[in-house]
């Protein structure tokens, strides 16, 4: 990646005037918000080891660069949209960041929605865990109708013998 390319994290500045400079060390992220928009554009340009560098000891124990290489490299990145924040401003010692990174992998659209924990250690704002979040649930607007229940078109007929006819 460029540069002079914008900014994978969507602020709408340039690379290099936005997260490379955090990615490459040269300034500390200043706040939760721009340490997580940092580590999605450190899988858009591949630079893998940020990512590790930028977590906790205990995220950093259990980090995988092979996977974590390969997942950068076989998605095409499509955006971030930070979702909301709570905390994790200059002067706190923690944060949250709900964001939804989306791109495709094999040929599949995914929509990686998350909730992020951030603290600040002495070297500066690292990330700590975080969980997805499942898309809610379909919940029916109407009550089902039973093959056996008075058919809503109003006929005065079943449901399966009207409506309901053919479906299983």
């Amino acid at each position: 990646m460029n540069k002079d390319d914008e900014c994978p994290c969507g602020s709408g500045k340039s690379f290099g005037d936005c997260c490379q400079k955090i990615i490459s060390g040269e300034v500390k992220a200043p706040t939760a918000e721009a340490l997580m928009r940092a580590r999605y554009s450190s899988y858009v340009s591949g630079d893998i080891l940020f990512l590790r560098d930028s977590s906790t000891a205990p995220v950093k124990a259990e980090f995988d660069e092979r996977s974590s290489r390969a997942w950068s490299r076989a998605a095409r990145w499509h955006g971030l949209e930070i979702l909301s924040t709570e905390g994790g401003g200059e002067n706190d010692d923690t944060g949250v960041v709900e964001f939804r990174a989306t791109y495709t992998a094999n040929g599949e659209f995914c929509n990686h929605h998350e909730v992020s924990n951030f603290v600040r250690e002495p070297d500066g704002w690292k990330f700590d865990d975080g969980h997805l979040v499942g898309e809610k649930p379909l919940v029916r607007e109407t009550p089902k109708v039973g093959r056996n229940d008075p058919c809503p078109c109003g006929s005065g007929k079943k449901f399966k013998k009207c409506c309901g006819k053919g479906q299983a």
